[in-house]
């Protein structure tokens, strides 16, 4: 939120510097993310007055003499057209920094240093500048969007600082607002703060108007959905006069960034920025029916807005409506039939509490933001209701431009806007801060919050101000506990203040990873060994992910838990595989011309027990593994499991598996001690192709839930044998649909010395007979208590030879 301290200054005497006033506001608890002066971009400009000009001939430009105070006189060239003998204009001396604009005159480009030169061969020891060149606006100081020089006042003196003079001296503090404090979401809310936090009084906006005995005859305002609007205030305005508004509202308005429009349309953003509250005026010759109605909107309704964009609603949208139709789109935006215009004589002026929700959800679901709609989203308490009301008819008034009749409505809920009495215990609020605050200071630093307190023996009782009141969650107060009270003190007594202690529970514990973090870590690092990039995606995906997977209807992963407001509908499931998302990553990288890589990603999937939800979905983590390029196959797929396994020192088993997304002989399922923990293979052709990828891609999926029983596994040393390994080349002749799984563990079993099974060969041709196929593997034996020679060797073999025959008919290839 922007807040100049010259508009802060109008509530409070503030005597420290825009430095020490931000560390204040910080200390306070408001986080200040910019301080800049308006004007920080121009230095070195100062009041000059054009003592002669005369005409270059054969040119537009002039030669003037300049008198600059204290700064001497200069000869200055300039081709302005309103540059006269006489005047007072800006002129920056050398050295000076002003914006440079482009040749409209209008658009900045930059900022520019003034240097001596010359024009047409006469010396220019500076520059006469325009309002644009300064960075002014018509709004920010009259004249100032004047194509030409700026006028300076015939007062203005010789020599002076324009900054000071055209107030860009001005400080405009950017803060930023936690969720609850929405009653410090305008000028005077902040005002309210600093004038605790320097001790000095707080000047209230004047809220003084004079009603006349003219009434609004037969109008009426009621509302028909009070639990989205418990307060609704309206007020007729007669003998309106639309014109500018003065100078200094439209300053202010352009300080915090919003553009004069006209005095009425004005006065309501000015009370939105200096009361906090959003407020609108209708033009009442175009409200039918004599009366406004608030309610929830019709199925279909439509609403042109004031930025003549149509929309159409439902019954979750709050709707303004006179008698016929609806003239605004409540918390968000007035209706275009009912807008401020020129010949506007009377006009309606609307002052409401809206649930904050239900303008939150009516602005997103229409893609409706506005300055309204993101004031009420944080919260607007009744008495800013109340007090913008009044505020606005007193400007009205004091701008001349209506009359304030007697024609008022409030429709209320019962809410009081008095403040409301709390009573909390001194004891526990210094329990919370671990110090104890002198009672003084506690009465001090409350009395400075406007709560009025009184302190009894161990109670301290409050008056919570009601801009203090209903600004969390329904039921919630910002101050209702004693822990809010601590906050309110601590921050204005000062975080320095207290010390290191252990709470009187507390016990010193060691830091560090769990077992199942450290798993998988040591995982995570495994996988980056191997040139594997870890990526990130949303834990949501869209129904048409599933169809991309060729998921059947009776799938389990089609069982997704659906986002009731989701961003978008690509992002509206809970996942239940990772594979579409890993897909998608591999389809936009080769689109951006990555053709190979390798990535990882380690994330949770969200498996419902049931739909509806009952209860919550059961959240496992999962890897996900994505390999693509011309250097990627199967077999790497299969080396990255196996280096997973090596490093957990587990070993995994794999047999074939159908899936709908992949190849339908590359795809295998992954068991770790006869538990299946994952599958990996070759995306299917149809995929590939709908997702116009270039390279084959390779997915793995484990479930991390299931491995992790072997996190932290001990390894058992085991020392290098003495004695030399002996390797022998098989070849073997067997059914077609026998795996190699089954081939190696057959081995295993036969013989206890076998320490590593290598496939090295697939054939299938016209020496292997029909059905059958031949696999050539490399065994290596080794040797434990005694070193083998040929025939020890040759019996292993012969047994394993045996047990392959015995269990799948399998004969050693001669």
């Amino acid at each position: 939120m922007l807040v100049p301290l010259s508009w802060l200054k109008e509530y409070v005497d503030i005597d420290v510097t825009p430095e020490e006033l931000e560390k204040k506001l910080f200390d306070g608890g408001f986080e200040v993310e910019e301080r800049y002066q308006v004007g920080k971009d121009i230095s070195n400009v100062v009041v000059g007055l054009v003592e002669s000009c005369e005409p270059i001939p054969e040119t537009h430009l002039h030669v003037c003499q300049v008198n600059a105070g204290e700064h001497g006189t200069m000869q200055i060239c300039c081709g302005a057209d309103n540059v006269r003998t006489g005047g007072k204009f800006p002129v920056a001396l050398p050295g000076a920094s002003v914006y440079a604009t482009a040749k409209d005159h209008k658009t900045i480009e930059g900022v520019m240093t003034i240097k001596k030169g010359k024009l047409r061969g006469y010396e220019s020891c500076g520059m006469l500048c325009s309002g644009v060149e300064l960075g002014l606006t018509e709004d920010l100081y009259p004249g100032a969007g004047y194509n030409g020089l700026l006028v300076l006042p015939e007062d203005a003196e010789l020599g002076a600082d324009v900054k000071e003079l055209t107030g860009l001296d001005d400080w405009i503090f950017d803060i930023s607002l936690t969720a609850n404090r929405p009653d410090c979401q305008s000028i005077l809310g902040i005002a309210r703060e600093v004038s605790a936090m320097l001790e000095k009084p707080l000047k209230m906006p004047a809220t003084d108007y004079t009603e006349t005995d003219v009434e609004k005859e037969g109008f009426s305002v009621r509302v028909e959905a009070p639990e989205l609007c418990p307060r609704y205030s309206a007020h007729y305005v007669y003998d309106v006069k639309i014109g500018e508004s003065p100078a200094w509202m439209k300053r202010r308005l352009a300080l915090v960034g919003m553009s004069a429009i006209s005095n009425v349309v004005d006065i309501t953003n000015y009370v939105l920025k200096e009361i906090g509250q959003p407020m609108h005026a209708f033009d009442c010759s175009y409200l039918e029916g004599n009366e406004i109605c608030v309610r929830r909107a019709k199925e279909n309704e439509k609403i042109v807005t004031l930025d003549e964009q149509e929309y159409t609603m439902n019954e979750n949208n709050l709707v303004i409506c006179d008698g016929v139709k609806p003239v605004a789109l409540a918390g968000v935006m007035g209706g275009l039939n009912s807008e401020i215009r020129d010949t506007t004589e009377a006009v309606m002026f609307e002052s409401a509490k809206f649930a904050r929700d239900n303008v939150r959800k009516t602005a997103r679901a229409l893609g409706k933001a506005t300055d309204a709609s993101a004031r009420y989203e944080k919260g607007v308490d009744e008495y800013s209701t109340v007090l913008g009301m009044k505020r606005a008819l007193h400007l009205m008034e004091e701008l001349g431009c209506g009359k304030v009749s007697r024609t008022h409505f409030d429709v209320n809920t019962g809410n009081s806007i008095d403040p409301t009495p709390m009573t909390v215990s001194v004891s526990k609020v210094n329990g919370v801060l671990g110090i104890e605050v002198p009672e003084a200071e506690i009465l001090r630093i409350m009395k400075n919050l406007n709560f009025a307190p009184e302190i009894n023996g161990d109670e301290l009782t409050i008056q919570v101000p009601a801009y203090r009141e209903d600004m969390l969650p329904e039921g919630e107060n910002d101050v209702e506990r004693y822990p809010d009270v601590a906050e309110e003190v601590i921050r204005m007594y000062g975080y320095d203040h207290v010390t290191d202690t252990f709470l009187s529970a507390a016990q010193v514990t060691m830091g560090g990873y769990n077992e199942e973090q450290k798993g998988e870590l040591a995982l995570k690092n495994t996988l980056c060994t191997m040139g594997i990039y870890e990526c990130m995606h949303y834990s949501f995906f869209s129904p048409a992910d599933l169809d991309l997977l060729k998921l059947p209807a009776d799938a389990k992963e089609r069982n997704a838990i659906e986002i009731i407001n989701p961003i978008n509908q690509d992002l509206s499931l809970m996942r239940t595989t990772l594979a579409a998302s890993m897909l998608n990553a591999i389809s936009r990288n080769e689109k951006q011309g990555t053709l190979e890589g390798r990535l990882f990603e380690v994330a949770s999937i969200y498996i419902p027990e049931s739909l509806p939800l009952t209860s919550y979905p059961d959240e496992r983590k999962v890897l996900c593994v994505g390999t693509f390029g011309n250097n990627e196959s199967f077999f790497t797929m299969k080396g990255i499991a196996n280096t997973i396994a090596e490093s957990m020192d587990i070993e995994f088993t794999y047999e074939p598996v159908q899936k709908s997304f992949l190849h339908p002989y590359q795809a295998v399922k992954v068991l770790c001690e006869g538990t299946e923990i994952g599958y990996f293979g070759k995306a299917a052709y149809d995929i590939q192709n709908e997702l116009s990828m270039r390279t084959s891609s390779y997915i793995m999926e484990l479930d991390l839930k299931e491995l992790s029983r072997w996190y932290g596994k001990k390894r058992t040393f085991q020392p290098i044998s003495k004695f030399q390994e002996e390797k022998r080349d098989l070849a073997f002749v067997m059914d077609k649909n026998i795996s190699c799984g089954d081939v190696e563990n057959c081995i295993r079993e036969a013989n206890k010395y076998v320490k590593e099974i290598r496939l090295f060969d697939v054939y299938e041709g016209g020496q292997i007979p029909e059905g059958k196929k031949s696999m050539a593997f490399t065994v290596t034996f080794a040797p434990k208590e005694e070193a083998f020679d040929f025939e020890k060797v040759q019996k292993f073999v012969e047994k394993i030879c045996k047990k392959l025959q015995n269990e799948f008919n399998i004969e050693l290839r001669g």
